[in-house]
């Protein structure tokens, strides 16, 4: 949730999720306002709302604590100064606990504000302040432009994502153009962004469709899907350095995004699946020229449109996905050939590795490769065109 006033539309969605059952709100300030508006202001029936309010890091090995998040159903992050809650949390027995009941025991977890910030894979951590799109743009490598990956929160669905918050106050569409441009020149990752306006919430449930809640038509409340752009070559920044100012143009068309008005009943929704299909939203195209920002009208991203065809119909998708060391792609025709095939790494050039078809298989030997994102092109008997996305991990 992007800030402001919660959505109450999204809260209850949120609170459904929980199936009845203990509701645990975490904040480094302020006190427990959101327990009645939990408990009883929302109409959902739940078991226990409970806040904690964590002034320092000690809290991160309090007994009470970790059991209280061993109980939780839904765990929930105020808003506040996302520095405190990396600082005080990250690769702590907290940590570890929270990351235990999302991954074994699928609990419910969100956040507003700061408590969106933290929910990445990658985060802006704050850690030297906040940073406006002004001051990112003509200097991607500013102290103040904190992008962090050390592991923190295990969201699945937000694997290779970053998220910001109070999308539209101030306006923060540079700064997070310059994180992933950042990301990008640092790790080799095409990440992604989800951004939410005030007052916007996106709620993604487990088979990863992103539903958009807000007040639009009576307010001008947006989330955004940000992407680099599959479609071009070469995807990389013209200029990502430090002192400089950030230049990722690519003929006006560096980034896909796809921005959704929520509703009061979440109708629009995009699929983070694909990050190709969406519902009830606009594309657009995002460029940066000389550390000026531009939004322009787009289409529709088309990710086979370099002349790969992403063929559902002929090949499985890759798995284990992603992987450590081997990936391995299944061909529904075990007869075909393979006359051609590469990985292609994030700056749009063929690096070396082991490609083998094994019967109906291919297998692909990503051990050697450095953690980030890469293109499988594959190029079999009958004019087949594969392209593929693999994450390194």
């Amino acid at each position: 949730m992007g800030g402001a006033s919660e959505d109450d539309n999204a809260m209850r969605w949120f609170l459904e999720r929980a199936d009845g059952g203990d509701i645990l709100v975490f904040r480094t300030s302020g006190s427990d306002g959101y327990n009645s508006y939990l408990f009883s202001d929302l109409g959902v029936t739940v078991n226990s709302v409970e806040t904690i309010v964590c002034h320092n890091s000690s809290a991160s090995s309090d007994p009470y604590v970790l059991q209280r998040i061993q109980q939780a159903e839904a765990v929930f992050f105020a808003g506040g100064d996302q520095w405190d809650y990396i600082s005080f949390w990250r690769n702590t027995p907290f940590n570890a606990a929270l990351n235990t009941a999302i991954t074994q025991r699928s609990i419910v977890i969100g956040g507003t504000s700061a408590g969106m910030a933290i929910q990445g894979q990658y985060y802006f951590s704050a850690q030297n302040g906040t940073v406006t799109s002004a001051a990112a743009l003509n200097n991607p490598f500013s102290n103040l432009v904190t992008v962090d990956s050390a592991p923190f929160l295990a969201n699945a669905a937000l694997t290779g994502t970053i998220t910001d918050s109070h999308f539209d106050n101030p306006d923060r569409k540079g700064r997070m153009t310059t994180f992933l441009a950042r990301i990008l020149t640092d790790n080799g990752v095409q990440a992604k962004g989800i951004a939410c306006d005030e007052y916007t919430a996106v709620c993604i449930d487990e088979l990863g469709s992103a539903r958009v809640f807000g007040g639009y038509p009576d307010y001008d409340d947006n989330a955004y899907f940000i992407q680099t752009n599959c479609e071009l070559e070469i995807f990389a920044p013209e200029n990502c350095t430090s002192n400089n100012p950030l230049n990722w143009n690519l003929g006006g068309e560096a980034l896909k995004v796809y921005r959704i008005k929520g509703n009061d009943s979440g109708t629009n929704s995009f699929d983070l699946n694909s990050w190709q299909s969406g519902s009830g939203g606009t594309w657009l195209n995002w460029s940066v020229n000389s550390g000026s920002f531009s939004e322009q009208p787009g289409d529709a991203i088309n990710c086979s449109s370099v002349g790969l065809a992403d063929s559902n119909e002929t090949t499985s998708e890759p798995f284990p996905n992603p992987s450590s060391d081997i990936v391995r792609l299944a061909l529904r025709d075990a007869a075909a050939e393979v006359f051609k095939s590469e990985i292609i790494n994030a700056s749009g050039q063929s690096v070396d590795t082991q490609i083998i078809k094994e019967g109906n298989q291919i297998r692909i030997d990503v051990s050697h490769l450095p953690v980030g994102v890469y293109q499988l092109s594959v190029i079999t008997s009958g004019n087949l065109r594969i392209k593929k996305r693999i994450v390194r991990m």
